[in-house]
């Protein structure tokens, strides 16, 4: 059962942070190497506390959909989303923001169990976590991206 821990570090607004973190549009322009589309749920702008998004996504050459619920929220410190349906036996990932000399400490913890059993724990040790992890270092790099640039106005609404 890997946990992923990243930090970054972004010269930003902890509550354009938080947001752009949360927002479904952002995350859709950071996941287009895998086709990543919302199909159910919200399906755009801020997911909030109890809502819900399914994404379909092309992973390892096939379309998977995954279901994921935001389960804890406090804006703008933390707020988690864990996974309702979908091809992880289970995940739970925390997003943690803190202001830190004048920036904003992003700090994404990422716990899965991956299916299968020992097929799985074999997979997360060849190639899952590390793919994981590029994934959601993709992400944070595009939440730098945005909310270091006037870029965040083209997705948070004041």
């Amino acid at each position: 059962m890997p946990i992923i821990e990243l930090r970054t570090e972004i010269n930003a607004n902890i509550e354009i942070v938080f947001d752009l973190s949360r927002s479904i549009d952002l995350h859709k322009i950071s996941t287009e190497k895998t086709n990543e589309t919302a199909v159910a749920g919200k399906t755009n702008g801020l997911i909030e506390l109890d809502e819900s998004v399914t994404w379909r996504a092309k992973h390892f050459g096939i379309y998977q959909k995954l279901t994921s619920k935001i389960t804890e929220f406090n804006r703008p410190n933390y707020f988690a989303d864990e996974m309702i349906s979908g091809a992880f036996s289970r995940f739970k990932h925390e997003h943690h923001f803190e202001k830190l000399n004048g920036m904003t400490l992003m700090t994404d913890i990422f716990d899965y169990k991956s299916p299968l059993g020992i097929l799985g724990i074999l997979a997360d040790k060849l190639f899952l976590e590390n793919y994981m992890t590029d994934l959601l270092s993709e992400r944070n790099r595009i939440v730098k991206e945005f909310a270091e640039s006037e870029k965040w106005k083209q997705i948070l609404t004041e």
